[in-house]
């Protein structure tokens, strides 16, 4: 049986990430890859960046094991290592002492804005503790700008979330820096990105 997923919003936005990861990954170590979903990023990025190690993690089974599936079928066995089990908010990550040793790079897709806010306070919480001096962090999403979101389209994106949950909606990039300050990061570009979306680099000082 083929237990891979296809998430309609990694084929749109693949391409553009792409473009800043070439600016931005390292050539070599690890990337972990916070909620990777489906695995279909991971996989596109593996073999896209054959350099680095991309470390895909997921809190769901059906998502872990999608992601294996997608190793399998782009012949990554070999290259790409098993998704881990991880939840952004189950701390302290229980990272494998080869991730902790080479990691360079922590990047987090369409994560923030459907988890509740303690999310990305343990993000930059762990991301702290496992990063170095000079190492990244990357978020990808949509995003408010002083408080506003920077289209229509967001607004009404925003209102379904918490309609879903009241504890999703679009963040402030505001008030995720001033997390990401908090815990020894420092902003180092905000890239505008299609579909309203934004990518946020942090550095570890």
């Amino acid at each position: 049986m083929d237990e891979r997923l296809f998430f309609p919003a990694t084929e749109r936005n693949k391409a553009s990430i792409e473009q800043v990861l070439r600016k931005y990954l390292p050539k070599n170590g690890f990337v972990l890859e916070i909620a990777s979903g489906s695995g279909e990023h991971g996989v596109n990025f593996q073999k896209r960046f054959p350099g680095i190690t991309w470390q895909a993690s997921d809190p769901e089974v059906l998502h872990r094991k999608s992601i294996s599936a997608w190793i399998v079928h782009k012949g990554l066995e070999g290259k790409m290592p098993q998704p881990i089990d991880l939840d952004v908010e189950k701390k302290p990550w229980h990272l494998s002492k080869d991730i902790r040793f080479n990691l360079k790079l922590i990047i987090c897709i369409n994560l923030l804005h459907i988890s509740p806010w303690s999310c990305t306070e343990s993000l930059f919480e762990e991301s702290s503790k496992q990063l170095k001096k000079e190492d990244l962090l990357m978020l990808y999403g949509p995003f408010k700008i002083n408080g506003e979101h920077t289209s229509s389209s967001n607004d009404l994106f925003d209102r379904s979330l918490k309609s879903r949950n009241l504890k999703w909606g679009v963040r402030d990039l505001d008030a995720v820096d001033a997390v990401a300050r908090a815990n020894g990061f420092e902003k180092l570009e905000v890239i505008e990105m299609p579909a309203n979306n934004l990518s946020v680099i942090f550095r570890k000082r």
